[in-house]
Order: C-alpha cells, then sequence, then structure tokens
C-alpha cells in the first residue's frame, strides 16, 4: 500500500502480534481500518483480503487459513490434504505471511498470493 498510514497501520498490527500475540479483536478493528486505505487505493484484490480475513477471524476467533502453496497440486496429493482434517489451530506464521504481503502490492508474486488466500478464505 502506498499510503503512509495505512503503512503505519500495517507496522502496528505487525508489532501487535510480534509483542501481544493473536488479539482478535484488535486485529480486527485495525483490518476494518486498513480496509477503508486499500479502498482509497482501489486494489480490489487487496480489499476483498482484507475483509475476507476480519470476517474470518470474526467467525472463527482464528486465522485457520495455511500458507499457499509455492507449487501446483496434483490431484492425488489434493484428495488427501482436502480430506476432513481441518486445522483448528490459529495459523500465526500464516497471517503474518498474510499481513506482509499487503505492503509491497507492486510484486505480482504478492498478488497471486493474495488470490491464493482469497480462494482459501472463500472456500473455507
Amino acid at each position: 500500500m502506498e499510503n503512509p498510514s495505512a503503512q503505519k497501520l500495517i507496522k502496528k498490527i505487525q508489532v501487535d502480534l510480534f509483542k501481544n500475540g493473536f488479539v482478535a479483536e484488535t486485529l480486527i478493528t485495525d483490518l476494518k481500518k486498513l480496509r477503508e486505505y486499500a479502498l482509497e487505493e482501489q486494489v480490489p484484490v487487496l480489499v476483498k483480503a482484507i475483509r475476507l480475513t476480519y470476517e474470518h477471524l470474526e467467525a472463527n476467533g482464528a486465522f485457520l487459513i495455511p500458507i499457499p502453496d509455492d507449487e501446483p497440486v496434483d490431484e492425488e496429493t489434493e484428495l488427501i490434504t482436502d480430506g476432513n482434517t481441518v486445522s483448528t489451530e490459529n495459523n500465526m506464521e500464516s497471517l503474518e505471511y498474510l499481513i506482509s504481503l499487503f505492503t509491497d502490492l507492486g510484486n505480482k508474486n504478492n498478488m497471486l498470493d493474495l488470490r491464493e488466500y482469497n480462494k482459501a478464505l472463500q472456500e473455507f
């Protein structure tokens, strides 16, 4: 994100996660504010990612989405991993990675990962 206030808010979220761990209420409030900045910058993929993230946090009280795979998944692996083995543990590493993607939208890999997160959040 280009807006200095948005960059500062992203840093605040990252520091809060590092220092205080996962505090859903604070994180949701900060993400809703960050989404306002994203709306101003008119980046639909980012706006959607932020909204889906805080809706996921509100509904589940945790972030349960894994980091997107770097390699394409073949169907055999997909069938095994798509079984009913959904983790109920907070995936802090994935959440931290998702938030780090918000800082550099000019990187095409970041945008691809944001799209993967959006897809995973919608399918959850």
